[in-house]
């Protein structure tokens, strides 16, 4: 049943705002909050990690959503369990099986996360003209990226003003994670409303699904069968090693005290560097990527931008010997996701020229599947190893985690250079 057609602007923001809350709550607040309750560095590393799973196989469900309701129901419906998942973190924080509870909800949070993007994005191509789609890209990516910034920046230096306060730490993060649930379910409700039924989100038929389900084994052994398959993926595992394992305990570099190796920094500040600061360079260094392999091609790019993401990872370093203040640390944050935001461009342009002919939206989930992959693996042993070695040594072994990618470059197939 179709409705009143409404403008994309009334949806488009919020529905991706909503996309992106979830994710960076999951794979990146939850790395925070852990460690400003007292949890180790190997436990956070590991079990924050494994949950980018469901990230990682999330095509294997698609014909389920295909076959069961519509894609407007399948947001709304994800939407609420969201709400509700982040209510349960909220309410666990002060339990005594705090990490266990909170753990299991962050669990549930991500295979449901993973099943909204899927509806979300079907639900795009359903809902909005070829033109439509091409326009509002932009925006999508805007105001996921402003998901990004609320969670990563504004939710977690509001705990942070709040630590101080009547019932510490706890009470803090409890009252920041019932804000973030409270403000989900307000885009569940407004959705409701302000979602259209477009006349070609409809159930399809489950033999069709079933059979859809089918073709990818098919097409995962044509992906299989591409030109120098295990240069390709070793690229992808390997390209970001040791970025993958950065990610994780840069946080909790920054807060652990001084004594044992860390900065010792407060969670406003953390959020500050990389909620804010970091995320607005990270944006920076993407879009200036994407402009330079347009203006300059990747052939001449993929080398210099493969460095770039890398070399930076010397920041950390030198902070980890040196431990500055904030005054020295924010710059150098900054340069480090500036150059993360322009190698992962390259990374993913590389992504969508393997990605071709008959089954290239199919190839490109594959190969999105295992960057997930290569980004989980590699983080849930990093806390073990920073433990085993301390910060100093960690940081030196996140530098050389850098080059087996680099060797890959020369070997990918002829595609990845072609220019288009």
């Amino acid at each position: 049943m179709s409705d009143t057609p409404r403008s994309p602007w009334t949806w488009v923001p919020t529905l991706y705002f909503a996309e992106g809350v979830p994710y960076i709550l999951v794979n990146t607040v939850s790395v925070i909050l852990y460690k400003r309750l007292g949890v180790e560095n190997a436990a956070i590393a590991f079990w924050t990690s494994l949950l980018y799973l469901p990230w990682v196989v999330k095509m294997l469900w698609g014909p389920l959503v295909d076959s069961h309701a519509t894609k407007r129901s399948w947001i709304l419906a994800t939407q609420l369990a969201l709400a509700s998942c982040l209510a349960l973190i909220a309410a666990s924080i002060s339990l005594p099986a705090f990490f266990a509870v909170s753990l299991a909800a962050f669990t549930v949070a991500a295979f449901v996360s993973a099943t909204h993007d899927i509806a979300a994005d079907g639900y795009y191509l359903h809902a909005l003209d070829a033109r439509e789609q091409a326009y509002f890209v932009g925006v999508r990516t805007m105001f996921y990226r402003a998901a990004m910034i609320f969670g990563s920046g504004l939710l977690v230096t509001f705990a942070g003003s709040l630590e101080g306060g009547a019932g510490g730490i706890a009470r803090a993060w409890t009252t920041a994670f019932a804000l973030a649930a409270a403000i989900y379910a307000g885009l569940w409700l407004y959705h409701r409303a302000a979602l259209p039924r477009p006349p070609t989100d409809v159930r399809r038929d489950p033999a069709a699904a079933r059979a859809a389900g089918a073709d990818w084994a098919r097409v995962f052994a044509t992906w299989l069968r591409q030109s120098r398959v295990g240069v390709v993926i070793a690229f992808i595992l390997l390209y970001r090693l040791g970025e993958s394992m950065l990610l994780k305990l840069a946080s909790p570099f920054m807060l652990d005290e001084r004594a044992a190796g860390g900065l010792g920094f407060t969670t406003q500040q953390v959020g500050v560097a990389y909620g804010t600061v970091g995320l607005g360079c990270l944006i920076l260094g993407g879009i200036a990527g994407g402009w330079l392999i347009a203006r300059y091609g990747l052939r001449r790019l993929l080398w210099p931008l493969a460095l770039a993401l890398n070399v930076p990872h010397l920041a950390y370093l030198y902070m980890a010997h040196a431990q500055p203040g904030p005054l020295v640390a924010y710059p150098l944050v900054a340069i480090e996701q500036l150059g993360y935001g322009l190698g992962t461009t390259a990374f993913m342009v590389v992504l969508m020229r393997i990605s071709r002919g008959e089954h290239r939206t199919s190839h490109y989930a594959i190969a999105t599947g295992l960057m997930a992959l290569g980004m989980m693996l590699p983080g849930m042993v990093s806390g073990a190893i920073q433990e085993a070695v301390g910060y100093r040594t960690f940081f030196l072994i996140v530098i050389l985690a850098g080059l087996p990618g680099l060797l890959t470059l020369p070997f990918l197939p002829r595609v990845v250079a072609d220019e288009e």
